[in-house]
């Protein structure tokens, strides 16, 4: 977090949620996660968002780098659904338990 001129907490990320693996009625597809991003509620408002990056951040029991917090990082592919919904893929697919944790979706790379 990066504090502003007037004392205010400045969030440098938008808030999302994982909803769980792309999948049809018999099959999961792990490589693709789907990604529910605050606010957006509609196909159109996805598309500001494609090629976004995504953080998944989860605490470990182990240090590593002097911390116990991990990161798997990943990228806002394409719409899924008409509701405002994202596919992302991962570097290292996502565990099964991050379904329904929050995600952070970064403002970078941009296109303006």
């Amino acid at each position: 977090m990066v504090k502003g001129g007037n004392n205010d907490r400045v969030r440098l990320y938008v808030r999302g949620r994982i909803l769980g693996y792309k999948r049809s009625k018999s099959n999961q597809y792990e490589n693709t996660s789907l990604v529910q991003i605050e606010g957006v509620n509609t196909k159109e408002e996805v598309n500001w968002y494609l090629g976004k990056r995504l953080a998944y951040i989860y605490k470990a029991k182990t240090k590593k780098n002097g911390t116990n917090f991990r990161c798997i990082w990943g990228k806002v592919t394409r719409p899924h659904g008409n509701s405002g919904v994202v596919r992302a893929k991962f570097k290292t697919n996502l565990p099964p338990k991050s379904m329904g944790q929050k995600i952070r979706v970064f403002m970078y790379p941009s296109n303006i």
